[in-house]
């Protein structure tokens, strides 16, 4: 068994003056990934083929600078509040809270991944510890009573750690010293083939997964859930995204394609198999395992490029897709939803692994 290396690098100033970091995780097979403390951002994943090749799986960008003002959030960490709250109001023990209000529909506003500027738009200070005896890469940030509009100080982190067995493990731990809502994940987009190799349609996906959240015409959940089965949001069944990614129903009209909540099979916050995606032609196979209730697939509907991508390759239209574990959107307004509410004297605590294999 060999030692995961990690090494650092200057990468970018901010307009402050601060210094952003590039840190590789690297293991024996050569599994590498780059992270840089900005966003917590999944910069490149290289991954090998089955015949042994290495492609970088993950959408980017070259210039740190690009991601300041990046609509896709590539491969970064997303707080406080992962996907969309409605009108970005909710409220909490008898008092009423608004957010910045930062997606707009015909049919009303929403905060999405936490506002203005969100956790992916933060430079976190990292440091290199040991979990257990294994190398891991610590993400820490403090998030202050009033940010983006929600409740107290919310001291957050987050540890990247790369196994001998290419798993890329991501944990979340918070605290805070008022009541309010948390609810982390991370998003990064993948194409198996290489990032910039055409699209994901051909992909093949199997959720963990009977049944769904649908949305309303601004992309919030309605409260109802609804049965996946004789659906195009079966994939409890794995099979091809193009299968019916196209049909001409209201959901899928809605969004685009995939962009929805499944709810998992699980109960509580056990550590199950959530999602599986095969690429057949390179042989690669990611499994993501989490102890997160739910699973957003977002099918790459809207990849909308800041200047040029990594390699000046083309990103089309689902040229991607992410499997971002959560709490459901618009928990806070919705009480049959699992809480997102954190309270003084709790951890807020949960972790998701990437299992990358070769079929």
């Amino acid at each position: 068994m060999g030692e995961i290396a990690i090494t650092k690098r200057k990468i970018s100033e901010l307009p402050d003056g601060r210094t952003a970091d590039l840190f590789t995780l690297e293991n024996d097979n050569g599994v590498k990934v780059d992270i840089t403390n900005y966003g917590g951002i999944i910069v490149c994943l290289w991954l090998p083929d089955r015949n042994g090749n290495f492609d970088d799986v993950v959408l980017g960008y070259d210039k740190l600078e690009q991601y300041f003002n990046d609509q896709n959030y590539f491969g970064a960490i997303i707080g406080r509040y992962a996907n969309r709250i409605a009108e970005g109001e909710f409220e909490l023990d008898d008092r009423k809270y608004q957010l910045e209000i930062n997606e707009k529909f015909d049919s009303g506003g929403c905060t999405l991944h936490g506002g203005n500027s969100g956790f992916n738009s933060k430079l976190w200070t990292a440091e290199e510890i040991k979990i257990d005896g294994e190398k891991a890469l610590k993400l820490t940030y403090l998030s202050k009573d009033g940010e983006g509009g929600f409740p107290g100080n919310l001291e957050t982190a987050v540890y990247y750690s790369l196994t001998d067995d290419n798993k890329l493990r991501i944990e979340y731990e918070a605290e805070t010293d008022k009541a309010t809502i948390i609810n982390l994940t991370q998003h990064s987009y993948f194409n198996l083939k290489g990032h910039g190799q055409g699209t994901i349609e051909d992909h093949l996906v199997y959720i963990n997964s009977n049944k769904f959240t649908p949305v309303n015409n601004s992309m919030i959940p309605t409260g109802e859930v609804k049965d996946v089965e004789n659906t195009p949001f079966d994939f409890s069944v794995i099979k091809e995204v193009s299968m019916d990614i196209n049909e001409n129903i209201e959901q899928l009209k809605i969004t685009g394609g995939y962009d929805h909540n499944w709810i998992l099979n699980k109960k509580g916050n056990s550590f199950e198999l959530a999602a599986r995606v095969i690429e057949t032609k390179t042989g690669r196979q990611m499994e993501v395992w989490t102890t997160e209730p739910g699973i957003q697939f977002y099918t790459g509907n809207s990849i909308s490029v800041c200047g040029k991508a990594k390699n000046d390759k083309k990103y089309p239209k689902r040229g991607a897709l992410c499997l971002e574990t959560q709490h459901f959107p618009n928990s806070p307004n919705q009480k049959e939803f699992p809480t997102t509410v954190l309270r003084p004297g709790e951890t807020y605590k949960t972790k998701t692994e990437f299992h990358f294999t070769l079929i």
